[in-house]
């Protein structure tokens, strides 16, 4: 559950992005934005984690439903993470120097696969939920955190290799979200 919430988090891939919204930013300030962004993310993700059922109900939107449209909305997440062709000019259309809430915090950590997901395993109940939530949200924090230093490292092709890599588990966990749903689905329609 942590591993999949990481790879939906992605923060190798969300490295040049991140750098390229905080270019302009003083390198201390860099790391108040970061951490303010992270901790912004974290909140809205607990909040998913305790709100999901009652969205659900009030949707009324089946398990199979998030499970058929979240390994839909995984799989595009994936094909654009092994194929990228975002632009960063496009990430921070407003031109403000320094990023609040979007586009850092949401969608690209708590983005709409990551919330699907969380509200997924909510079902499975709230403790280990935040348990993965705290334990994928450290690790990004920290790589986020040292983003600089791993783009010198890693360089811009080290980084790319590696969200593609990431994107292609994404792509199997997806898959299996989807096939999950989609038999949830078929079972439902048998015992009706």
């Amino acid at each position: 559950m942590a591993f999949a919430l990481f790879l939906l988090m992605d923060p190798i891939g969300n490295i040049p992005l991140f750098i390229a919204i905080l270019k302009d930013i003083p390198r201390k300030r860099q790391t108040q934005i970061i951490l303010r962004e992270l901790l912004i993310a974290l909140v809205i993700m607990v909040l998913f984690n305790y709100l999901g059922d009652f969205l659900l109900s009030a949707l009324q939107v089946t398990q199979y439903s998030i499970l058929i449209s979240g390994g839909i909305i995984l799989f595009l997440i994936a094909l654009k993470m092994i194929f990228p062709t975002k632009n960063d000019a496009e990430l921070n259309p407003t031109g403000e120097k320094e990023p609040f809430i979007v586009p850092l915090a949401i969608p690209l950590v708590a983005g709409p696969a990551v919330l699907a997901a969380i509200i997924l395993y909510s079902k499975t109940g709230s403790g280990p939920t935040i348990v993965a939530i705290i334990a994928a949200w450290i690790v990004s924090t920290l790589i986020l955190l040292s983003s600089s230093f791993l783009n010198k490292i890693m360089g811009r092709r080290g980084i790319l290799a590696c969200e593609r890599l990431m994107g292609l588990i994404l792509t199997m966990v997806a898959i299996q979200m989807f096939l999950e749903g989609l038999a949830q689905f078929l079972i439902a329609i048998h015992t009706h």
